[in-house]
């Protein structure tokens, strides 16, 4: 089907929107190229905003399923954001890039064809024009040739012309004749020319060059048409990786499993800590005298005012500083009596017991006397050289992060003796085969090595004697085998007993059943010989000359003591 118009001006006009068409739709596309562009910057960096990883050592929550499942959310949105990017490219390039490529293209085939139409109405024109001046030439021609046959005529009629006036004017009557019919011809061919030009114009050139514009629309149309399903399809492609990513976060959904975070939590921050025991009614209504057992209860009463000299608040809902003792209240201090009598220190959670097995792995085989080791010891909680004990931390929690260290250690250990073996190897090689190397540019290796290894090793043993459970070992009570009061009791005797800087009174039984500590009964007066350090300890002697340590909470000072 031709589009049969013979309108240039209409035709050029409908050819031109429908190019304009595709520019304004290129235009469209490209800024639907930067919304996604946009869009895709925006998620990655919202994704980057909020996964700010950290080390599993400054994030426990790390572990948890919650906290992972989130961390996978962010990553499906990174990739999301990858899949929105690549539409836009796709979009780009299929739709922007290749249309206005084609668009060029149609501009200078519609340009070509409009000029030839341009040509072939310009070339009709001129042959008209031609027409139009043989016609207006015979027309002119043809009145003077009629002037003068009519001149001639009259001429010869007259009776006073002479016959050369008659003769002259029959030739130039016949001269005209002769030109106007002249130009009568060449009117007629011009016509002629004309209408085959004419002719030809409207129903051969024009129609051609119309139809190669009407093709070149329809062309158009058709690859505007191509580009609009591209623009759904495009989106369409990515679907399935897009569909992909929301897969996978209502997977990380549903990984989450709160039973299991709970254990983890628990697992993480549990302190160690025993839970404390039931506090004593407190009968002020018989008497002043604390020393007594007289109570109506049966039991005897704890005063409250050490536990204040700790800390106004319960140690559960107290704020922990790093740079707090390690030892940490209320287990400083023993609880309060139950009725069969008062528990016995926790010796394994205690300072001193801590203490008191470092000293027993690092210790010569003799030390002067226990006084002497326990004043010491009270006053250097942190062994020499170490950079962390962690002694911040609750014993649970402590007792993992000394063992973190120690594997620590141990796996640079394990990496410079192999490196020590390989430099041994190497100076082996080296002195029976000179040629392969020389054993003196390796000393400098050597030396470095072997400094490390002392370093490590230094390290990992400063490590073991703080470890709240002996080296690698579960247990909570030291071990018997390793115990050196046997030791101490020698020397002890041999040692001038201290002067007393005081006297104290019993409040409650003490069975000191853990090493170290010393048994009094309700009521008895021992002599302070070294005050309480902080650690809720005092140490005493009876009046047999055993020495040993009392809980503070557990007597009264008399006169004498400061």
């Amino acid at each position: 089907h031709s589009w049969g118009l013979d309108q240039y001006d209409i035709i050029e006009k409908h050819t031109q929107s429908g190019l304009e068409l595709v520019e304004k739709y290129v235009k469209f596309v490209k800024e639907r190229t930067e919304i996604e562009q946009n869009y895709a910057k925006q998620l990655r960096n919202l994704s980057k905003k909020y996964n700010q990883k950290r080390s599993s050592k400054d994030e426990p929550e790390c572990r948890l399923s919650s906290y992972q499942a989130f961390l996978d959310i962010l990553t499906e949105m990174n990739d999301y954001a990858g899949q929105r990017e690549l539409i836009a490219e796709n979009l780009m390039m299929n739709i922007c890039i290749d249309l206005t490529k084609y668009l060029q293209e149609l501009k200078q085939e519609r340009k070509t064809y409009l000029m030839d139409a341009k040509k072939a109405q310009q070339s009709l024109e001129s042959t008209y024009k031609q027409l139009d001046s043989s016609k207006k030439r015979f027309e002119r021609e043809w009145r003077e040739a009629e002037r003068a046959a009519q001149y001639a005529e009259k001429t010869d009629q007259d009776i006073n012309a002479t016959k050369a006036d008659v003769e002259k004017a029959k030739q130039q009557a016949h001269m005209r004749a002769h030109v106007a019919d002249e130009c009568k011809n060449d009117y007629a061919a011009q016509l002629q020319k004309y209408n085959k030009e004419q002719n030809q114009f409207y129903f051969s050139d024009m129609p051609l060059i119309f139809n190669k514009l009407q093709d070149l629309d329809e062309k158009r149309t058709q690859k505007l048409a191509q580009g609009y399903i591209l623009f759904s399809d495009t989106e369409k492609h990515v679907m399935p990786i897009i569909g992909k990513c929301l897969e996978g976060i209502t997977k990380a959904g549903t990984n989450v499993n709160e039973k299991n975070d709970s254990m983890i939590v628990i697992e993480q921050n549990k302190s160690g800590f025993e839970r404390p025991g039931d506090l004593e009614f407190e009968d002020y209504s018989q008497g002043i005298n604390r020393a007594s057992s007289d109570s109506s209860l049966g039991t005897p009463k704890v005063s409250m005012e050490p536990w204040k000299k700790k800390t106004n608040n319960f140690w559960l809902f107290s704020k922990r500083s790093k740079l707090s003792s390690p030892v940490l209240a209320p287990f400083s201090t023993p609880p309060a009596p139950s009725p069969n009598g008062p528990p016995s220190p926790k010796f394994g959670r205690d300072p001193l017991s801590y203490c008191l097995k470092e000293i027993n792995k690092t210790v010569k085989p003799r030390i002067s006397s226990f006084r002497t080791l326990r004043r010491s010891v009270s006053h250097h909680r942190r062994p020499f050289g170490l950079s962390e004990d962690f002694g911040h931390l609750p014993p649970e929690q402590r007792r993992k992060r000394l063992q973190q260290k120690l594997d620590e250690i141990c796996k640079e250990l394990q990496k410079e003796v192999d490196q020590s073996e390989a430099l041994g190897k190497m100076k082996d090689v080296y002195e029976k085969n000179p040629q392969m190397g020389d054993p003196a540019s390796l000393a400098s290796q050597i030396n470095q090595t072997s400094q490390n290894l002392e370093r490590l090793r230094g390290e990992q043993s400063k490590y073991e004697v703080i470890y709240p459970d002996g080296a690698y070992s579960d247990e909570s009570t030291p071990d018997p085998s390793q115990a050196i009061y046997a030791e101490f009791d020698d020397d002890f005797e041999d040692e001038d007993l201290a002067a007393p800087i005081g006297k104290c009174t019993a409040m409650y039984n003490f069975p000191g059943a853990s090493e170290g500590t010393i048994a009094m009964q309700e009521g008895e007066v021992l002599a302070v010989v070294e005050e309480d350090k902080g650690d809720g300890w005092t140490r005493v002697r009876r009046n047999n000359g055993d020495e040993g340590y009392i809980p503070t909470s557990y007597f009264v000072a008399t006169k004498g003591s400061k």
